[in-house]
């Protein structure tokens, strides 16, 4: 019997949430550079920006590829990470400076590093108080809370391919209601591909919408052959959701 105490002790102990203010102070700092760079960068990670800097931009691509492919992942990340404006700016600079193919790529990669950073912070500071709490409760609470458990991967999709569910939003509502990393980290990179793909798409293009003066038109997510697809791979999210309701109704 005395063998196993150190062993259960352990067990015990792995699965206590931590206390103290340390646990807090990721998401704190997210939260912080979050509210200062919203009222300060907003003038600089725009299209403008882009159109003034973009030869002296495709002259370092062009001699220094992998450095600048690196630092765009990395402003990239900190840009998600951070909830900072100017997401769809950077997709569409990936587009400009690396084509469809990497470019799709280094956008995906980085805003799938950049929200497995915030999920991290919000879950390891709030997300584990309020887990332990919604793992108490009882009523409407408790039927959501088995809900989203039975249909996690299901959800997670959803939060992705639905276009009006804003990016942060995505990243620190699953963090603080418990869902599991490994189905957060799955759904992100793979539920965000088909936007990515537009928004590459459309910065493929800047070139000559710069050269004629115009802005990009983002208009082009909602027209049918865009928005379509994304719909659809809305419902075959759902449908593990609508046959598990389904079977549940007959069951009763």
């Amino acid at each position: 019997m005395k063998q196993n105490e150190p062993e259960n002790l352990m067990s015990d102990t792995s699965h206590a949430p931590r206390n103290g203010f340390a646990r807090h102070i990721p998401l704190l700092v997210i939260l912080s550079v979050a509210v200062v760079g919203f009222f300060t960068l907003g003038d600089y990670l725009t299209f403008e920006t882009l159109r003034d800097n973009r030869e002296a931009l495709l002259a370092w691509r062009d001699g220094h590829y992998w450095i600048m492919a690196a630092a765009f992942v990395a402003i990239y990340i900190a840009i998600v990470a951070f909830s900072l404006p100017g997401a769809a700016v950077a997709s569409m600079t990936g587009g400009f400076l690396f084509g469809l193919f990497a470019g799709t790529v280094f956008n995906v990669v980085s805003a799938t590093i950049g929200a497995s950073a915030i999920f991290l912070a919000a879950r390891w500071g709030l997300g584990e108080a309020l887990t332990s709490r919604l793992e108490s409760s009882e009523g409407t609470v408790k039927r959501l809370k088995d809900g989203l458990r039975e249909n996690e991967i299901s959800v997670l999709f959803l939060l992705r391919l639905v276009p009006v569910v804003p990016f942060f939003v995505a990243n620190l509502v699953p963090a603080l209601v418990g869902v599991k990393f490994r189905n957060f980290l799955l759904t992100t990179a793979l539920g965000i591909i088909p936007g990515g793909i537009v928004y590459t798409w459309i910065g493929v293009g800047l070139g000559g919408v710069f050269d004629r003066g115009e802005t990009p038109d983002v208009s082009l997510l909602w027209e049918p052959f865009v928005i379509g697809p994304i719909i659809g791979l809305c419902v075959l999210a759902a449908l593990p959701i609508v046959f598990k309701a389904l079977r549940a109704k007959r069951g009763t």
